[in-house]
């Protein structure tokens, strides 16, 4: 604006006076005085400027206000030091606070629902033929208050499993300390630093999992509960929720399940065993071992009388007379099934909208088969895991009905509830490929039909056969017998698949597919469960296999309100019958001339497929006669690489010990479409050169067979003990004459 003005100036100037009047009298008055009035945009621009130059000024003036102050402040020497040290303390605070914050988003998300609703279902369940085999639900979720709980029970728990419970929130650090130092000075792992709340935490929302993930999310969901729940509530609910062995769930189902009693009512001896339950319930389960019990059980005690709950003088007795737990050494609850089967009554109560809470299942188990499929996987396990550095096995088996006869979810259900044959998702290796060979047989090919094993390139991947060679022209049954995976990928881009993906899910495949081009390999995850599922379609002539766990579901008074045989819907056709016939013919010739040799039986004709995963991380096997399907599983936990373990070794010796002895005593079935059920020649089990032959099934005792040796039990443990002067003649008179050589 100034410069407009100055420019004015200049242009009058320039103009001379003579122009100037001239202009000035040709002007109308009302136009001189308008020009003559000063404008408005000049005094705004005035008050601008100086309310700019006045602000400038007073902040001038007090910023220097506030450095005159600041320098009383200002410290020197030792005091600066220690000023410097808080400084970088609440930086790296602030930068902890938001570390810590990132790390706690998983248990945020995990907790964001609250505590998880335990269901009020109160199940008991039955085997097949009637006989009751366990209960699920109220038998741990009717608790009992602690105050109504004995006194030295919960100074044993507390004493044994968390001494300074009443004084942390949620994490121990004096006692993690203390517990380092103890492991530290033994040389070995002696006390655990988890405080019972971070035990809770982990029954309540994570598994048994030994990660540092899971240990992270342990810790802030221990916070949180401590921050929701007063201390009485979480005692409470983890005596309520533990695992404690034989199957129970809390405090009151093991005090009735060991000394069939009321929890209110038991001893301290008594107190002390179930106290020492919690660290290992497998271990010192006293009907599984007693003296590893008891000895448990003075520990317990001397661990009270170190935490100043009670005197030594007050279990003195205790230690006399420990406590005797009632026999359940003829009691195995299948656990891995009693769970999936209990999650198999939920959401038929909830489909069928039922408002009963309590009821009585029959189930499709047979007691013999689990028994045989537990002791199978244990006895390869034994025998056979340090030479394959294997860990873990699974096993699925199901009746030509459907029916889940048999689940062996691990190793050890008292170390670890993870059902590893319903929940674990591992790839299946070549046990995959009948999926891909069942949609080409479903979209009219042929066993007969050829394919060249060749290399082959799909964008950047390339895939190999097993000995890195090539076959060059296959027939399709040839490929499948030898496993080859070249042949299989090129047909899997034949058929699709979408295709594939789509028939593996109609076929029971319940975990999710990636349906990429390397699936045909077997690389996307699926459970035990899924491929015994699947495989019991070609047990049914290519209708689906009508899998389930519950026969029939009765309420309090006995009335049936379900039943599978009336209510599961229709079977409905998966695969054409030729489609099967040609699958079934295949199968079997992978078991008599290919991959899985080692599953064949004496008595009848095997159809099934093996399946090895990259880095031997995983071993399988899935087959079937005409009355089972069968899959089995081997691999680690931590998915470390076995040693060369493959399908055709473990998995498959494990399913033919297990067939071997369970088509025993019945009557045989044949394979559908399968001419020759079982060719008359003999045919011997080939092994690999170099390998012994897989061992033989167990012999299985009839039940009078089973009493009277129980007889002979029963009597042995009632005969007196020799007294000392007996003993000593014994050793005096030497070994009888008939042994002495």
């Amino acid at each position: 604006m100034k410069g407009r003005r100055v420019a004015a100036a200049d242009a009058s100037r320039a103009r001379g006076p003579a122009e100037t009047d001239r202009l000035t009298l040709d002007e109308t008055p009302e136009k001189r005085r308008r020009r003559r009035q000063p404008s408005r945009l000049i005094e705004i621009d005035a008050w601008i400027d100086s309310s700019l130059w006045r602000s400038f000024h007073a902040f001038a003036a007090w910023w220097e206000g506030v450095t005159v102050f600041s320098r009383k402040f200002r410290v020197r020497g030792f005091n600066r030091f220690l000023f410097e040290v808080m400084g970088e303390g609440l930086t790296l605070g602030l930068a902890g606070f938001v570390l810590l914050l990132a790390l706690a988003q998983p248990a945020m998300k995990v907790t964001a629902k609250g505590l998880p609703q335990e269901t009020d279902y109160s199940v008991q369940f039955l085997d097949r033929h009637g006989d009751e085999i366990g209960r699920r639900g109220v038998l741990r979720a009717a608790a009992v208050p602690i105050d109504e709980m004995p006194d030295s029970f919960i100074k044993a728990v507390l004493a044994t499993e968390d001494r300074r419970f009443f004084e942390h929130w949620g994490i121990d650090f004096f006692g993690l300390a203390r517990a380092m130092s103890e492991n530290a000075r033994a040389g070995g792992v002696v006390q655990g630093g988890s405080t019972l709340t971070q035990q809770l935490a982990k029954n309540l929302f994570l598994s048994n999992e030994r990660t540092i993930d899971r240990k992270i999310k342990e810790a802030f969901i221990s916070i949180w509960l401590e921050s929701h729940l007063t201390k009485r509530e979480i005692l409470a609910m983890y005596l309520d929720r533990a695992y404690m062995g034989g199957g129970t769930f809390g405090a009151a189902a093991a005090a009735e399940f060991y000394f069939d009693k009321n929890i209110r009512d038991i001893s301290m001896a008594e107190s002390a065993m179930l106290a020492g339950l919690f660290k290992a319930p497998a271990r010192y389960a006293p009907h599984i071992n007693l003296p590893a019990a008891r000895a448990r059980a003075n520990e317990v005690l001397t661990n009270m009388v170190q935490a100043n709950f009670v005197t030594e003088g007050q279990v003195v007795a205790s230690r006399r007379q420990p406590a005797v737990a009632v026999d359940r050494s003829s009691t195995q609850s299948p656990d891995y099934f009693l769970d999936f089967a209990f999650e198999e009554v939920q959401r038929l109560a909830r489909e069928a909208g039922l408002k009963q809470r309590s009821f009585l299942a029959r189930t499709t188990i047979d007691m013999r088969l689990q028994q045989l499929a537990d002791e199978s996987v244990e006895y390869h396990l034994r025998q056979f895991g340090t030479n394959y550095d294997v860990e873990q096995g699974a096993m699925v088996v199901i009746g030509e009905d459907g029916g889940v006869r048999a689940i062996v979810g691990g190793r050890d259900y008292g170390v670890s509830q993870f059902n590893r044959a319903t929940n674990a998702l591992r790839q299946p290796g070549s046990s995959f490929k009948v999926f891909v060979y069942a949609a080409a047989m479903q979209a009219g090919m042929t066993p007969s039909d050829t394919i060249v094993d060749s290399p082959i390139t799909i964008g950047r991947w390339s895939p190999q056969n097993y000995g890195r060679s090539f076959s060059g022209r296959v027939t399709l049954a040839n490929a499948l017998a030898r496993s080859l995976n070249v042949p299989a990928v090129k047909l899997s881009q034949k058929v699709g698949m979408d295709n594939v993906t789509a028939l593996a899910r109609e076929m029971g495949v319940e975990s999710p597919l990636r349906g990429d081009k390397t699936m045909a390999l077997g690389t996307s995850e699926v459970t035990v469960l899924d491929q015994a599922t699947a495989y019991g379609v070609f047990v049914n002539g290519g209708m689906d296999s009508h899998r389930h766990a519950i026969m029939q579901l009765m309420d309090a008074s006995g009335q049936t309100i379900w039943d599978a045989r009336r209510d599961m819907p229709p079977r409905k056709r998966i695969l054409t019958e030729d489609a099967t016939k040609s699958m079934n013919e295949m199968l079997v010739a992978v078991s008599e001339r290919g991959t899985a040799r080692r599953s064949q039986l004496s008595m009848t004709r095997v159809a099934g497929k093996t399946g090895t995963t990259q880095s031997y991380r995983d071993g399988w096997f899935v087959g079937y006669t005409g009355n089972f399907t069968a899959a089995v599983w081997y691999g680690n936990d931590s998915f470390r690489p076995t040693r060369n373990l493959t399908g055709g070794s473990l998995p498959a010796m494990t399913w033919q010990r297990f067939m071997e002895t369970a088509h025993k005593n019945i009557e045989l079935k044949p394979i559908p479409f399968i001419d020759d059920p079982f060719p008359a020649e003999k045919r011997e089990v080939a092994t690999s050169d170099g390998e012994a032959p897989p061992p033989e099934g167990p012999q299985m005792l009839s039940r009078a067979a089973q009493a009277v040796l129980d007889d002979i039990v029963e009597r042995l443990e009632a005969l007196p003990p020799l007294e000392p002067e007996q003993l000593a003649a014994a050793s005096a008179s030497g070994p009888p004459a008939a042994t002495q050589r």
